[in-house]
């Protein structure tokens, strides 16, 4: 039986969604010192430096990506640490993943934030699924989209022609 794949969102429109997003953090961080934005690795981390690289070509913003790594099966267990050490005091937090599903991968991402005299944190994600089973909440949405918990989201950033598919 083979699997059916749906495109949610192409290139062009992926490339929509991160410029409009950048506008609406721009907006929201106007009065910023900076920004950093913690991508969680893999995709959450790709898509981390597109919108800080759009941000960038937008605003006069202090911008910069730090890659969060955690095992995404196993986020109770794992370890969770940040790629580069750099300091978050007083700054504003934006923490970026692919897809938000239940909130949990989300939620365990924060804790090497916990003892940070962080401003804010916001949350970006490019596929808000609203599976709530954790209080995290995006900021930044992409798109919304409403499926099952049985159907998954494949977001498809690393290669020259990005994509979203449903199956």
């Amino acid at each position: 039986m083979s699997e059916t794949m749906t495109l949610v969102l192409n290139h062009r429109q992926i490339q929509q969604k991160i410029t409009r997003m950048a506008f609406e953090i721009y907006e929201r961080n106007v009065a910023e010192q900076g920004v950093i934005f913690a991508g969680i690795s893999g995709m959450g981390y790709i898509l981390a430096g597109l919108l800080a690289e759009k941000l960038r070509e937008i605003s006069p913003l202090n911008v910069k990506v730090v890659e969060i790594l955690l095992e995404k099966d196993a986020v109770v267990q794992g370890k969770v640490s940040l790629s580069d050490e750099i300091s978050f005091d007083d700054k504003c937090l934006i923490l970026v993943d692919d897809v938000l599903n239940t909130g949990k991968t989300l939620a365990y991402s924060l804790k090497p934030f916990l003892e940070s005299p962080i401003k804010k944190i916001e949350i970006a994600v490019l596929v808000n699924r609203s599976h709530k089973l954790f209080p995290v909440t995006p900021d930044y949405a992409g798109l919304e989209l409403s499926t099952t918990l049985s159907e998954h989201i494949t977001v498809d950033l690393s290669s020259d022609q990005f994509s979203v598919h449903l199956h």
